[in-house]
């Protein structure tokens, strides 16, 4: 395993995104138990993208206009719905309790649709992973498997501390109800912009 692909793939998990961000928004709104859960979602997401790759069918999505822009718009509208539900979210910090754990599924199911609804992420690892990968070499199926392995642990690893991060932070915020208004309508902007951005994409 080369280290320009474990260095290319630190620097591409690293780079705050809609993944990210949403680890960042459940550890400051629910603790580490929530953005612990937010970050193995969203690495769970970016599953089906990197098994688009392996087996070749996110050629069908780069050829399909159509099928890209399905997948697309239903991000960015996923995308909106999570701007709207963190926009109007009144609900009052406190310690990690059971309730913590009840919401467990719901996170989960979030963060793997935050990634899951991106079509440029199955794209990025159908162009990324094979450039790592000896056109000679037998087993390239295997590799890629590897290959797949890494990305995804580093991820979790590095989604795992933003959340703690954010988690951390979320002690000096309770006693301070305002700030944490402040910073949820900051994220609901954000998952706008990402939206937006998102529609903005083409293959």
């Amino acid at each position: 395993m080369s280290l320009a692909f474990l260095l290319t793939s630190l620097i591409v998990v690293a780079t705050p995104g809609t993944g990210a961000l949403y680890t960042i928004s459940a550890g400051i709104s629910g603790g580490a138990r929530r953005s612990l859960v937010a970050a193995v979602g969203c690495t769970l997401g970016i599953v089906p993208h990197l098994a688009a790759a392996i087996t070749g069918t996110a050629a069908l999505l780069h050829a399909s206009g159509v099928a890209f822009a399905i997948v697309k718009f239903l991000g960015m509208a996923y995308l909106l719905f999570m701007a709207w539900s963190t926009w109007h979210d009144r609900s009052v910090l406190g310690r990690d309790d059971p309730q913590t754990v009840k919401r467990a599924r719901r996170v989960i199911g979030s963060a793997i649709l935050v990634n899951l609804l991106n079509p440029k992420l199955t794209l990025f690892f159908f162009a990324f992973l094979p450039q790592f990968v000896p056109n000679h070499a037998g087993g390239q199926v295997g590799a890629m498997l590897a290959l797949s392995g890494v990305f995804m642990g580093m991820t979790l690893i590095v989604f795992a501390g933003y959340g703690l991060f954010a988690a951390a932070v979320r002690e000096h915020l309770i006693a301070r109800p305002h700030v944490m208004q402040r910073l949820r309508r900051l994220f609901a902007v954000s998952f706008v912009g990402l939206g937006a951005k998102l529609a903005a994409t083409n293959r």
